[in-house]
């Protein structure tokens, strides 16, 4: 029996259908360890199997405070995607040439993760269809095309503009006024890729105690990983804990947590088939809360919408307000009328919500915790994790095992700055920004331009609640366009 200590998202309720009974292993005693590493999601699993192919006699040990794949890893959309898309803000942040580099890497990771699932026999449900950036109203639209161009300038052309009439043909969408296509994206079950690693990791020889929530980790050569009841003395720790990890005051200063819900229709099949839908395309908007959807295999639309309840964390507490099932399933339902009407009267099945970790620009870091050099973290994916997390493996891999290679030294190891201010300046700012949010969506939905104090108060969200590359972009004569994720 799942003793969940709150109710599962659609995908982790199929995936633990698929394994009846889940089989826990709480950590129950005081163990020794070469690493290891708390949380177990994508990160943290990507990480122990990376480390185990590199040093297969390396002794690891993953904890998780519910069971893999409970968290983020099998709450999001499922969008493997690249980071073709957040460009920009790789060359502001690496450089011209590394940004390419790491961009590059990225895309090869969708491939990756497919030749992985095919090898290790993981049946994620994995696609290749694309994902598709739409310009949900005229203020929208062209919020791609400063990155195009910076990419092109390369002879390059991973995204590639499309008219209204494709966009919304591909997904049964009439309400869009175009979008920007990236071919070699993908879709996938996440809770199912998030048990697939498990078992892998576990046949890699990796301990895994699942229904082990950290209690502290104790600096010193070995950490002492604390549990409710046991510890683990490890030489090396690996903070792969997603939005917890802004428990830690130096983490917390640079990553902003907000909460993202989704719901899901039962299967209707015979709609999208008249609605044109017929592959797994992808789909997200440019709505500075942004809202984004796919099908399933058995014919269902899940539907989602970043920052929609409001809700932000205080201090370092990631509690039941961001967890469980969406409060707001009927607005999100309203939405995916209003946004695909050929689904009018189509119900809502199921909806949750989780935590996410979002960093100012919108992509993540990594480095070791305070004066602890043992300690390490990564952070800040911002509701693109999927295809990112496979490359952190590589990063945290190289930093845990000290190895000088183009992923320890990349420009992504690099030290939290403070981006967000302390509280309660935060909650309180929070909650301003997000009324501005909601008001630049109305006026873009509507036709007009957002004041003046909307459009200051949006430019200083973090990447991911604004545009895909930081603050609001400024139209020369058309109607300022943002998009997101």
């Amino acid at each position: 029996m799942d003793h969940a200590p709150h109710p599962r998202s659609h995908w982790l309720h199929e995936a633990l259908a698929l394994e009846q009974p889940p089989d826990p292993v709480p950590l129950e005693r005081h163990e020794r360890a070469d690493v290891c590493i708390v949380g177990g999601g994508y990160t943290g699993l990507w990480t122990a199997i990376e480390l185990k192919t590199r040093e297969p006699a390396l002794d690891v040990v993953l904890i998780e405070r519910d069971l893999c794949g409970s968290g983020a890893s099998g709450r999001n959309a499922g969008y493997l995607l690249s980071w073709w898309a957040k460009f920009l803000s790789l060359r502001k942040i690496c450089g011209e040439a590394e940004a390419l580099r790491i961009a590059r890497a990225s895309d090869a990771v969708v491939d990756e993760i497919a030749g992985f699932c095919a090898t290790e026999g993981i049946d994620a449900d994995l696609r290749e269809d694309g994902w598709l950036w739409a310009a949900a109203n005229a203020a929208q639209r062209g919020a791609w095309q400063e990155t195009v161009e910076a990419i092109g300038a390369h002879g390059l052309a991973p995204i590639v503009e499309w008219p209204a009439a494709r966009a919304a043909g591909r997904c049964g969408a009439p309400g869009l006024a175009g979008g920007a296509f990236e071919r070699h994206a993908a879709r996938v079950q996440p809770a199912l890729l998030a048990r697939g690693l498990r078992r892998v990791a576990l046949e890699r020889g990796v301990r895994i105690h699942e229904r082990t929530p950290l209690v502290e980790v104790k600096a010193g050569v070995p950490a002492i990983v604390e549990t409710p009841r046991g510890r683990i003395r490890a030489e090396r720790v690996i903070l792969a804990m997603n939005a917890w990890a802004v428990r830690w005051a130096g983490i917390r200063k640079a990553v902003m947590v907000v909460s993202g819900d989704m719901i899901v229709t039962p299967p209707v099949p015979e709609r999208l088939e008249v609605m044109g839908w017929r592959d797994a395309l992808t789909v997200s908007d440019g709505r500075t809360l942004l809202e984004y959807y796919r099908t399933t295999r058995d014919g269902r639309v899940a539907f989602g919408k970043g920052g929609m309840s409001g809700t932000f964390t205080y201090g370092g507490k990631v509690g039941a307000e961001v967890e469980g099932r969406s409060d707001f399933a009927e607005p999100l339902l309203a939405a995916l009328h209003r946004t695909l009407p050929a689904l009018a009267g189509v119900p809502a099945e199921r909806s949750w919500r989780g935590p996410v970790d979002r960093s100012k620009d919108g992509l993540p870091f990594f480095g070791t915790l305070g004066r602890s050099p043992n300690v390490f973290f990564g952070v800040g994916f911002s509701g693109n994790g999927i295809g990112p997390c496979r490359l952190a493996g590589r990063i945290l891999g190289s930093l845990a095992l000290e190895t000088k290679d183009e992923w320890s030294t990349c420009p992504l190891v690099r030290a939290p700055t403070r981006d967000f201010p302390p509280e309660p300046f935060r909650l309180l700012g929070s909650r301003l920004i997000r009324r501005a949010l909601l008001a630049k969506d109305r006026a873009d939905d509507e036709g007009r331009r957002p004041s003046f104090v909307t459009r200051l108060a949006v430019s200083l969200a973090p990447a991911g609640l604004s545009p895909f590359d930081g603050p609001v972009a400024q139209p020369a004569a058309t109607p300022e366009a943002t998009t997101e994720r």
